[in-house]
């Protein structure tokens, strides 16, 4: 095991990985900008090191500076949590060339993974199902348009290279299709692959009513890839996840079968090590399911798998860099849980709400989880992305974890800045979220004007 962990991230995550990594008898290593300072996280390491400005480009984003920290901290293995460079295979094969153990997958299963177009063809050839759709980048809206009527409507459009929901959007005829395509494409040339690099645009098979589904996989050192369960993503604002539960009321036991099977084979395809997630789109009517893509990372929501489980992901992560065998035998679920992630953003529109923290109460009991990135006294800035902190719930039935979760944001108190916490409130008395039959469009229909 790797004495000492760099840790290549921010916030919340960055804390949870503290966390395992002193737990473990490690030393943990925090980098830090300008802007977060006096965040938890960079006094819960053992040692912390400022690596510039707030603009991420400037910190978080800058591979000399991070590789230049590991060096000057004599770190042993850099873990890059989720987001920033997590799935940027430069930067992984960069950590590996300078001799350090690098807390992720192989480069190269970064790197076929990260275009959403070559990663549907690899799935289409393990036998992993795929939606209809197009097998070359889209290069513009007649072309578009051509390829719609051929795979029929309504269809989804969006960027090939990216994550997060950037320039992703449904069309159902042709005039929102072009529309659609060229917000993709602008928002592909902005965010996904640069001003100057390609923005390439991929088109799929639109599943009305859809749930949105991913399957938690571990590639082992000795090879074998291993699934943990699955995550019902499918409440999301701006295509963005905001509430995830495990296991999901939408899949039988049947089917959940056939995607654990599936997840395996996409790991298997490309040779993934460590933890990463196979994310689905399922048809709850014909009890079916499509490929979306491959994390490989560790996601935000992995703490529920953790709650099912009773297994550390993180742990895991670095047994499989150090090329040790995982720390259990068997993954066994058990009971329900659910991860709320609480933004400080307007609870109606969900724009950010950067603002200072002026009161920090967190729920406590059985149950009850709560990875946090900030605490009472802290601002949240412009910089980064506004997640506050993810408030989990265990429970032994679904129903049981519903009524945890209700009790836990009633009792989190926050003050100072706007918070989705009424949403969130709001969004677990909404019927179709309690009794379990929701899907992807729940929370446009809740905002939908009345």
């Amino acid at each position: 095991m790797y004495e000492s962990v760099l840790v290549a991230n921010r916030g919340e995550i960055a804390s949870r990985i503290v966390h395992t990594v002193r737990a473990l008898g490690l030393k943990a290593i925090a980098v830090y900008s300008e802007a977060d300072a006096d965040l938890p996280f960079v006094a819960e390491a053992d040692e912390a090191l400022l690596i510039g400005p707030a603009r991420p480009a400037a910190s978080y984003l800058d591979i000399p500076r991070i590789l230049e920290a590991a060096r000057r901290t004599n770190a042993r293995a850099i873990h890059p949590g989720y987001g920033f460079l997590a799935e940027n295979a430069e930067f992984a094969r960069r950590v590996i060339d300078a001799g350090l153990g690098w807390i992720g997958p192989p480069p190269l299963a970064i790197a076929r993974m990260g275009d959403k177009i070559n990663g549907r063809n690899l799935m289409k050839e393990a036998g992993v199902p795929v939606a209809p759709g197009v097998w070359e980048p889209v290069p513009d809206a007649d072309t578009a348009v051509e390829e719609a009527e051929r795979i029929g409507y309504p269809v989804m459009v969006k960027a090939a290279g990216g994550g997060g929901g950037i320039g992703m959007g449904a069309a159902h005829d042709e005039a929102s299709l072009r529309r659609t395509f060229e917000t993709a494409r602008a928002a592909a040339e902005r965010y996904s692959t640069g001003p100057d690099g390609p923005a390439d645009i991929l088109i799929e098979r639109f599943v009305e009513g859809a749930r949105h589904v991913e399957a938690q996989i571990l590639g082992l050192a000795d090879g074998t890839v291993v699934a943990l369960g699955e995550r019902d993503c499918s409440v999301q604002r701006h295509h963005q996840k905001v509430v995830e539960e495990t296991p999901s009321s939408g899949v039988t036991p049947a089917l959940r079968e056939r995607i654990m099977a599936a997840a395996v084979r996409a790991g298997e395809a490309v040779g993934y090590r460590g933890a990463g997630t196979v994310e689905f789109l399922v048809d709850p009517a014909a009890q079916d399911f499509y490929f979306l893509e491959m994390d490989t990372r560790l996601t935000v929501e992995h703490p529920i798998t953790e709650l099912v489980t009773g297994i550390d992901l993180v742990e895991q992560q670095l047994r499989v860099a150090a090329g040790e065998p995982p720390s259990f035998a068997e993954a066994l679920t058990h009971g329900h849980a659910m991860e709320l992630r609480v933004y400080a953003e307007d609870p109606e529109r969900f724009l950010p709400a950067p603002g200072t923290v002026k009161v920090w109460e967190e729920p406590v009991g059985d149950g009850i989880r709560i990875d946090a990135g900030y605490a009472e006294g802290n601002t949240v800035t412009s910089f980064y992305d506004p997640l506050l902190a993810k408030l989990c719930v265990h429970a032994e039935t679904r129903g049981e974890a519903l009524a945890r979760a209700r009790a836990a944001v009633a009792a989190f108190r926050i003050e100072g800045l706007k918070t989705n916490l009424p949403f969130l409130a709001e969004l677990l008395d909404r019927p179709e979220f309690a009794d379990g039959v929701y899907d992807t469009g729940i929370v446009e229909r809740m905002r939908a004007p009345s």
